[in-house]
């Protein structure tokens, strides 16, 4: 048996392109090619999905619905790099070692030894032996 033209179910599309004014359909678009660059951008996997929910709408007769959707969008992340800290005993996190002395406080000028020009380094003075 053959369904009448009334019996015939609404074309998805043509109902998509009319929900929300044609907001949902836009969004779905704008998401799906978003999508497609993250997915490209990161080389993972991500999604995009359409929830319908239809209910009665209360107070009137049983052919009034109530139809809402909601739009998930799941972009792959990209990889975050980590970095290496130190903590002390209080908990702190720190980039240099705090048990370890740092360059700075060691690190001291000699005075050329003698005989020795300080500008330039040249040996200026021989001892004669």
């Amino acid at each position: 048996m053959t369904a009448t033209p009334a019996e015939q179910p609404q074309d998805f599309l043509v109902w998509l392109a009319t929900q929300s004014e044609g907001r949902t359909a836009s969004e779905l678009s704008d998401g799906l090619a978003e999508l497609v660059r993250r997915v490209k951008d990161t080389g993972k996997k991500g999604s995009i999905s359409l929830t319908i929910s239809v209910e009665p709408m209360k107070g009137a007769d049983e052919h009034t619905m109530i139809v809402k959707d909601s739009i998930n969008l799941k972009l792959p992340e990209f990889d975050r790099t980590a970095s290496v800290y130190f903590s002390d005993k209080d908990g702190g996190l720190h980039r240099n070692d705090p048990r370890q002395l740092s360059w700075d406080t060691q690190l001291r000028e000699v005075p050329p030894p003698a005989g020795v020009d300080p500008a330039t380094g040249e040996i200026v003075d021989t001892p004669k032996g």
